[in-house]
């Protein structure tokens, strides 16, 4: 494929969500879809327009539309789901819908996509695991695929909970896929990924913090399903180990991050679907992490996984592991150094809070010393 058309379609995909973000969130405020913070599980301070997400899914749609021949099944498919799946999104972030309601609604989605072809039939693995390297799916070839997207489409929803932090996860995830499509020669795969990228990068400047809009799940539900039926399209397929390995380590983040959510709600005996404040995001930042610190942090994780998965893919799993241990290195000496950053800054605002609690003591101490003053006045 012509990588000029590739650059063509991000661009095009990142103006339109770039320009329409403005005139969604004048849409959010007439419509009420309005995030006001009301327990300690909202960062935010003040009432924050929600549906951004809504910007991606133009951007997306009209990349899609234009450079995507001809539209077959598939993509038909594609365009189906995510419609409802916005739509479902737009009304949550306005009237909230049941959580049984949003996952019935995801699961009628992933139906749609199998029935227009988007499967996961098989997977491929090492010749030292199964004989011949494909493990065929035959019967669970329905249920692992309607599991995968709605898993993945929860994952990505659930790590929305920090400015910038979904949009830009989604957006490393969504640059793994493209360069490993170019790769492996999924044309395909590679205008929806450029199509996603550039939609996602236009509306990031308005996520980051302090964010000006929030993309809901509008954005969210939209962004997990749609990395999850590229990962179907373009790893899944094939290409020896890495069609089992890559697509978790691409949205590795968003994957473990729910993994342990389910297991600590399974654990404290609570409904899976229940929302608390115990995120990898939540943990950082009671850590000490300051926000940007987290979302940046998590930003590097999700580069060092993206890249990782690249190497697999471009030079199989044994040559990546001297790459692993350069990651878990590399995480450990950045969590160290934000550390350090964080203990200083508590530090210095506990001492800048301390010196203006003085300075007030000691105003209220000189008041009391010229009222007592004023009375002795009085009475002599």
């Amino acid at each position: 494929m012509n990588i000029y058309t590739l650059i063509f379609c991000f661009s095009l995909s990142f103006i339109i969500s770039f320009a329409s973000t403005p005139f969604v969130k004048k849409l959010a405020f007439k419509i009420n879809a309005i995030d006001v913070p009301n327990s300690d599980r909202h960062i935010h301070k003040k009432p924050t327009p929600l549906i951004g997400g809504l910007a991606i899914f133009f951007g997306f749609i009209i990349g899609i539309l234009l450079f995507f021949r001809p539209l077959d099944v598939q993509v038909r498919g594609i365009l189906i789901a995510a419609s409802i799946m916005v739509l479902a999104g737009i009304i949550d972030d306005t009237i909230v819908l049941k959580a049984k309601v949003k996952l019935l609604i995801q699961i009628v989605c992933a139906l749609i996509v199998y029935f227009h072809g988007i499967r996961i039939m098989y997977i491929s693995m090492p010749d030292f695991v199964i004989e011949g390297g494909i493990l065929p799916l035959k019967w669970f070839s329905l249920p692992i695929t309607v599991i995968w997207i709605v898993g993945v489409t929860n994952a990505v929803n659930l790590i929305d909970g920090l400015d910038g932090l979904a949009a830009g996860v989604s957006s490393i995830a969504t640059f793994a896929l493209f360069f490993i499509a170019i790769l492996v020669g999924e044309n395909d795969v590679a205008i929806l990924t450029a199509a996603l990228a550039g939609a996602c990068l236009g509306f990031l400047p308005y996520n980051l913090n302090p964010a000006r809009i929030f993309m809901g799940d509008t954005g969210a539900l939209f962004l997990g399903f749609i990395l999850s039926i590229v990962c179907i399209q373009g790893l899944f397929k094939g290409y020896a180990l890495i069609s089992f390995v890559v697509p978790f380590l691409i949205l590795g983040l968003p994957l473990f991050d729910t993994f342990f959510a389910i297991l600590r709600r399974l654990i404290n005996k609570k409904p899976i679907m229940e929302a608390d404040r115990s995120h990898l995001h939540h943990k950082l930042m009671d850590m000490g992490f300051s926000q940007k610190q987290t979302v940046a942090f998590l930003y590097v994780i999700s580069i060092l996984l993206a890249i990782l998965a690249v190497v697999v893919v471009r030079n199989g799993a044994q040559q990546a592991i001297w790459f692993v241990i350069a990651i878990l290195a590399a995480i450990a000496v950045s969590m160290f150094i934000s550390m350090q950053n964080s203990s200083t800054n508590k530090k210095d605002d506990l001492a800048k809070t301390i010196k203006s609690e003085n300075k007030s003591v000691n105003v209220i101490v000189n008041k009391i010393e010229v009222i007592d003053d004023e009375n002795n006045g009085d009475k002599l």
